[in-house]
């Protein structure tokens, strides 16, 4: 059964912006929903999205039935930190890729999200399963997961302005020099390497990290930081760090000494995430533990005492409240 909706138009106006008021969807998603015929004008389809509207005109709109993929077979636990009816809230395991792509042939976060039955459908009539951002496959950590149409939309509003936010714990080496280190860097696609993201390029995208040191390892060889994006770019924290000729433990792709390491995952975890809730309207704040190799590591190189004051989410916060 098809889903038909009707809009009568009061005001002059275009028929996407129109259309993005009643229906609560972005302007390109009316576009895309123009382009597979699924909206008409007074019963006669419409050919573009700038269409001008008149007072009393009727705009229908069909709804595609979403489609729906199979999920793979899940053989790994995700750990959720919270959940209510708008929200899911988990610490994503080092090795699970979150978007299935031609080239992951294993199952992914949406797989796993799939078989908790959490399918957000797009008006276009493609699945959607409340993705807001990614993490990168190794990288463990917190993320946040919409469960409906109206809180995916209002957590990527806080993605554009900057309301909402990580911090990252990571090893790396060798160690920086000063407590706190700013990079602004432009991150464009490496020309040299298409997989790798490279600083200074030209037409590419202005990037701002901020490092904060946390202990230095027992050998002085090794610095456990914490990181702050300002931005948002892919591979962004690994690549402000080779910028420096810093890598982190078990980075393969921007490690300067690939070869002499053998890591089960390469040492970035997402420790700390906050957002406004859709709903309440109320700053949330949620920690994710370290898994067990990344805790081993870490507790095996490093003082335990200073560890345990450095690592608490309170520290990591307010060392960056005073630096920013």
């Amino acid at each position: 059964m098809i889903n038909r909706q009707e809009y009568i138009c009061e005001t002059p106006e275009r028929l996407d912006v129109f259309l993005t008021a009643k229906i609560g969807q972005t302007r390109s998603q009316i576009a895309g929903l123009i382009k597979h015929e699924c909206v008409y004008v007074d019963e006669k389809k419409v050919p573009r999205p700038g269409v001008k509207l008149k007072v009393g005109q009727v705009v229908t709109v069909e709804f595609p039935k979403p489609q729906q993929e199979k999920a793979l077979e899940v053989n790994f636990d995700v750990e959720i930190l919270y959940e209510d009816n708008d929200v899911l809230v988990i610490n994503k395991p080092s090795g699970v890729t979150v978007h299935p792509a031609p080239s992951v042939k294993e199952a992914t976060l949406v797989d796993w999200l799939k078989h908790k039955d959490i399918r957000l459908s797009t008006i276009s009539g493609e699945e959607r399963h409340g993705i807001v951002h990614r993490l990168d496959k190794g990288t463990s950590g917190t993320m946040v997961v919409a469960k409906n149409n109206d809180s995916h939309a209002f957590l990527s509003q806080q993605l554009q302005d900057k309301s909402m936010g990580r911090y990252y714990i990571a090893l790396i080496t060798p160690p920086l020099k000063e407590d706190v280190t700013t990079i602004e860097s432009n991150i464009g696609r490496s020309a040299h390497n298409r997989l790798k993201m490279a600083c200074g390029l030209e037409h590419a995208k202005y990037a701002k990290t901020m490092f904060k040191h946390l202990a230095l390892s027992k050998e002085q060889h090794t610095q456990l930081i914490a990181c702050k994006l300002f931005t948002g770019r892919t591979h962004q924290i690994r690549v402000h760090l080779e910028s420096m000729n810093r890598h982190i433990l078990g980075d393969h792709m921007y490690g300067l000494h690939p070869k002499q390491e053998n890591s089960e995952r390469i040492f970035l975890h997402a420790s700390i995430i906050y957002f406004i809730h859709p709903t309440t309207k109320q700053k949330v704040t949620f920690y994710a533990e370290f898994d067990d190799i990344m805790r081993e590591t870490i507790y095996k190189k490093f003082d335990r005492e200073i560890l345990d004051e450095v690592i608490e989410p309170e520290y990591i916060i307010r060392s960056f409240t005073a630096n920013s």
